[in-house]
């Protein structure tokens, strides 16, 4: 006996104490699929019998079915289910989540049932008790139905239940092994000439019957035309439309979800009562000189159109009004009303018409929602929905999306058939794409692509203060550079760090060409800069703005005069660069003198003092050469530390004595520059730097095949030469561009630094290279700074992925706040 259950649905078994549920439930399902009322009881009382439970294990019952039926998980209910009450519960829990609830019925003799009953030790009630669960049972099944079961199998005896077998269903809604490609088409209301002209443009050939009338339409490529509703009314030839559209669906190049007008005219060609408003006239007139039997027609396919599909491996979803992410693949009563209707507000507007919830700009889903309804002047994605019904019967264009390509075709009314109640310029103003607190805040847990994270709650705080507080605007700040990992520590004596160490990490990730950037000691910036200035921005790498509108804004005005050639070439309206901006002490003067300056003078002050008691001690005759020696070497140090800070100090007024050194391109409108190699990067660097040598400063660098040993020696001579001269040290990156990946297609490390041996003493202190200091610190532990630049730059990447193919705000941001989040994660700050 075959049992017809939907893929998504709520199972209730149904049956007495020994009809075998529990045997029946392990024979046709995973053990995770199975809520067992005894198994709840136990877990709140500690006795799966204590019939005093029931109540609080039911209600855990009910609150794990429900997670695991929003989770879109079949759930399967093992308990006796015999009182209206208990199943009352389980539809409840079925409707709330939009699923189909199931009963299976186990319908075996009393005789048997108590033969197993008596054979258990855990059960010890008498007959009686048997005798009436049963009598509940009888009763129970004609009253399945009334209770809202939408499906009832009845299995009657020890061998049909044997011989049952479980066969899933697809719900009617669910298309999503259809991949297309489609042509989604916004709502036709009765403009059958321009439908054709718009299939036309599409690339569709019409078929016409003996009276020229288009009844079907073919793709040579094999496309599949969708409709989202409202095929008719206020239009002039409605039963053009729905001729057409019908044999298209008939034919198989078409599938169509019902609008609100199709709903409204069913029920009047199925007798009910419906106000004759908003083009239902024109449409009842058109059709008074139809073939009655074309009528018929028409009726049957309305009542038999599905309130929306789920296409392309769940990445495309279709509703007449929308549909949002709680309701897609789901069925009932009320995922059939938000798709035919939407949802309002219970307010009206100044004409006098509902005012509708935005669901839109609170949709978070990841699959493309494609919909008509409320005519908009221009189709435009927001949060990854758009709404096709541009007002073709008003006088606007009638529109489709190509997919997966997404791209939009229209042509426009030849007349405004209809005047709108409300200006159709005024009917669509674009909903507020405004990000919400409740995308980042919490613990989160992010797949973006390039690996997955996980973003601790009070990672989440840390960085809600620095973004609420601090940060330019959200919806700008698109993109935050990674941190960087340094290089393996050296065991060349005298060096933390060293090239070869360098060298060695990317080889051991398989790249075999790299870039040596110098590395510049001045304070990550990020710069958006536009042909307009519209949306111009620069920030740290912490999302703050620069120095503040007095100085940023003549800031970006000459990057944007300098960059305006390339916008040009690179056929984009703006640019996202990033770069460092000198000096140091431009942006970090307080950090300095607080910090760093300190211990050098208290070091200047004290050790000269000190040395000079020494001198005056030793005249006296008395030994103090050792003492004397480390306090020499320790003066040295602080020398060399206080050297190594002030290199990077020099005074700058406003923005005079500031510059730029941009090094890589990061993207422009509609695209990502991840994947172009570094030569590509600095060549538009160096443009930058012709074009304003007093703003941009150059980035020296030289390529080198890691497979030459004669060529890492030279740049390793390059970088004694550069840090010799007071210089930070390097950075070593892929050649082949931030998007390099090893032979396995993980991501590898952006870029390494290598930082000189003077530099490093404002890192890890005066005395660092001390032999004993250097070898402690060669032990230091490179894991978590290494996992985090990758999960940091992976973050970033796909954000820059998430931008390029116009990605809501919300799915970019998100990423970035991942980025900034991290930054509280507890690694060594020196590293």
């Amino acid at each position: 006996m075959i049992l017809d259950v939907p893929e998504l649905s709520l199972v209730a078994l149904v049956g007495i104490s020994g009809s075998g549920k529990s045997t029946f439930a392990r024979a046709h399902w995973k053990p995770t699929q199975v809520l067992s009322s005894d198994y709840f009881r136990g877990l709140v009382a500690d006795d799966e019998n204590d019939q005093s439970a029931s109540g609080d294990a039911f209600d855990v019952l009910h609150y794990v079915a429900g997670k695991r039926l929003a989770a879109g998980r079949l759930t399967v209910v093992d308990a006796t289910n015999l009182q209206s009450h208990a199943r009352a519960g389980l539809v409840k829990v079925a409707r709330e989540h939009d699923v189909l609830p199931v009963a299976i019925v186990l319908d075996v003799p009393e005789s048997v049932a108590w033969e197993r009953t008596e054979a258990r030790e855990d059960r010890t009630f008498g007959r009686q008790v048997l005798t009436r669960m049963n009598r509940d049972l009888r009763r129970s099944l004609g009253q399945l139905a009334k209770e809202g079961f939408r499906k009832i199998h009845v299995l009657r005896g020890v061998d049909e239940i044997a011989a049952a077998e479980i066969r899933y269903e697809k719900l009617f809604n669910d298309r999503k092994d259809e991949h297309g490609p489609f042509d989604i088409i916004g709502d036709v209301h009765g403009c059958r000439a321009e439908l054709e002209s718009l299939l036309g443009r599409l690339g569709w050939e019409l078929i016409r019957d003996d009276l020229d009338r288009p009844v079907d339409a073919v793709h040579p490529e094999g496309r599949k035309a969708v409709f989202v509703g409202d095929l008719v009314d206020r239009g002039p030839d409605s039963p053009g439309v729905l001729r057409l559209v019908m044999g298209m669906v008939a034919a198989g190049h078409a599938i169509c979800v019902p609008g609100n007008h199709e709903q409204k005219l069913a029920r009047k060609l199925n007798g009910r009562n419906v106000q004759l408003t908003h083009g239902l006239p024109e449409t009842l007139e058109q059709l008074a000189a139809e073939d009655p039997a074309f009528v018929t027609e028409v009726r049957t396919f309305i009542d038999g159109l599905v309130s929306h599909y789920v296409l392309d491996d769940g990445k495309l979803v279709v509703a007449h009004a929308g549909l949002k992410e709680a309701y897609h693949g789901r069925a009932s009563g009320r995922v059939r009303s938000f798709a035919l209707y939407g949802e309002t507000t219970g307010e009206t507007d100044e004409y006098g018409l509902p005012v509708r919830h935005p669901w839109a700009r609170e949709y978070r889903g990841s699959a493309a929602v494609v919909y008509g309804h409320v005519p908009t002047p221009q189709p435009e994605w927001i949060n990854n929905t758009i709404c096709l019904d541009t007002g073709c019967v008003f006088g606007g264009a009638l529109t489709a999306l190509r997919w997966p390509s997404r791209e939009i075709v229209a042509v426009p009314a030849a007349k405004e058939y209809y005047a709108p109640v409300r200006p159709f310029t005024a009917i669509a103003a674009k909903p507020d794409t405004g990000l919400d607190i409740a995308d980042v805040i919490g613990r989160r847990h992010i797949d973006y692509g390039y690996g997955q994270t996980t973003v601790p709650a009070e990672n989440a705080a840390a960085a809600l203060e620095v973004m609420g507080r601090f940060a330019v605007d959200p919806e700008s700040l698109v993109w935050l550079p990674p941190t960087m990992a340094p290089c393996t520590s050296s065991t060349v004596d005298g060096y933390l760090e060293y090239p070869a160490s360098a060298f060695a990490d990317l080889r051991a990730s398989g790249v075999d060409r790299v870039v040596c950037e110098e590395k510049h000691m001045g304070s990550r910036a990020v710069v958006r800069v536009s042909a307009s200035g519209m949306g111009d921005a620069i920030w740290t790498r912490t999302g703050r703005p620069f120095f503040g509108p007095e100085l940023d804004e003549p800031l970006l005005a000459r990057v944007r005069a300098a960059v305006a050639p390339i916008l040009t070439e690179l056929d984009t309206d703006w640019l996202l660069i990033d770069a460092e901006l000198l000096p140091w002490s431009a942006k970090a003067g307080s950090l300095i003198r607080d910090h760093y300056a300190g211990v050098g003078a208290a070091g200047r002050a004290a050790l000269p003092a000190a040395l000079s008691v020494l001198e005056r001690v030793a005249g006296r005759g008395h030994d103090v050469g050792g003492l004397r020696d480390r306090l020499e070497l320790r003066s040295a140090e602080i020398d060399g530390y206080s050297a190594a800070y002030r290199s990077y100090v020099r005074p700058t007024d406003g923005l005079t004595g500031v510059t730029l050194a941009p090094f890589v391109f990061l993207a422009g409108a509609g695209v990502s520059y991840a994947k172009k190699d570094h030569d590509w990067h600095l060549a538009l660097a160096d443009r930058l730097v012709a074009a304003d040598p007093d703003l941009f400063t150059p980035t020296r660098r030289m390529v080198v095949d890691l497979a030459d040993p004669a060529a890492e020696a030279t740049a390793t001579d390059w970088w004694l030469t550069l840090t010799g001269a007071g210089g930070e040290g390097m950075v070593v990156k892929p050649w082949a561009g931030l998007a390099a990946v090893d032979g396995r297609g993980r991501l590898v490390q952006p870029g390494v630094k290598c930082r000189g041996r003077e530099y490093l003493r404002i890192i890890y202190g005066p005395e660092y290279t001390r032999p004993e200091q250097l070898d402690r610190l060669r032990h230091r532990n490179l894991g978590r700074k290494r996992s985090l630049a990758l999960r940091e730059h992976g973050l970033g990447l796909a954000a820059l992925d998430r931008l390029a193919e116009g990605a809501p705000a919300w799915r970019v941001h998100e990423l970035v706040f991942a980025i900034l989040a991290a930054e509280s994660e507890p690694v060594d700050p020196r590293l």
